[in-house]
């Protein structure tokens, strides 16, 4: 999208955010009070689904060469450049894309949330749901707004009178997109790590094997764990996919 169109588009997906919450949040609470043993189910459904995306990720990274990720570039730049194609349907079919994938996001945070609460008064659960839901959404959305408007700071420093700012403002410039490449890849570790630790705690066999073989406390056992959670996660993911491609064919 053009640099003026990319703080509404942030701001659309915010609100969508917002939505899926407001949907969520009732949800949650109604599951929680007719039948709570369904949260650790859902938990670990979220769980896999992060696994899978992040597999999916990586499977894409080691499948396609980098000539076809260059092609696809290419025919979104040129769709950008052709008067015919309509920019504002484009916009929203990214949105919609945007607010689809923040649901299963969003409806991770709220059943960990409410999984935290699940032994508290409704209105305390109600309470804190809310909050999460409200801060998580201006937290998440103002940061991604932030981070896409760098360049957009950077540029606009470079072009000072001060060298101070000047300097700065190249320094943002050149930093943004190694941001962006590593925020990708973290972004992808923490998928593995989050959902493997959902799938290792919600298997009560798996996390007893990983606790036997991890050392009981300090720094080591803190790395351990967290390679643990990632190779469940990995695991999982790949199971997911391969599944995923069978029931395509």
């Amino acid at each position: 999208v053009h640099a003026d169109r990319e703080l509404p588009v942030v701001w659309a997906v915010g609100k969508g955010s917002l939505v899926n919450k407001f949907i969520l949040v009732p949800a949650a609470l109604a599951i929680s009070a007719v039948a709570p043993w369904l949260v650790t189910p859902l938990l670990m459904l979220g769980g896999a689904f992060l696994c899978y995306e992040g597999f999916e990720k990586l499977a894409h990274r080691f499948l396609h060469g980098p000539a076809e990720d260059d092609a696809h570039h290419a025919e979104l730049a040129h769709a950008l450049e052709d008067p015919t194609v309509d920019l504002v349907a484009l916009e929203r079919d990214k949105i919609k894309g945007a607010i689809r994938t923040d649901f299963i996001l969003s409806a991770e945070i709220i059943v960990i949330t409410l999984g935290t609460v699940a032994d508290k008064p409704l209105l305390t659960q109600l309470a804190v749901l809310a909050a999460i839901a409200v801060i998580m959404t201006i937290g998440v959305y103002g940061l991604v707004a932030g981070i896409v408007k760098l360049d957009d700071a950077g540029l606009y420093l470079a072009q000072k009178s001060s060298s101070v700012a000047r300097t700065l403002g190249r320094t943002l410039l050149a930093a943004a997109p190694r941001m962006m490449k590593a925020l990708s890849v973290l972004g992808t570790a923490a998928m593995f790590l989050v959902g493997g630790g959902i799938l290792v705690h919600g298997l009560p066999w798996l996390h007893h094997a990983i606790a036997t073989v991890v050392p009981a406390s300090g720094w080591a056992a803190a790395v351990a764990t967290l390679l643990a959670d990632a190779g469940a996660g990995i695991a999982a993911g790949a199971l997911v996919l391969a599944g995923v491609k069978l029931a395509g064919r």
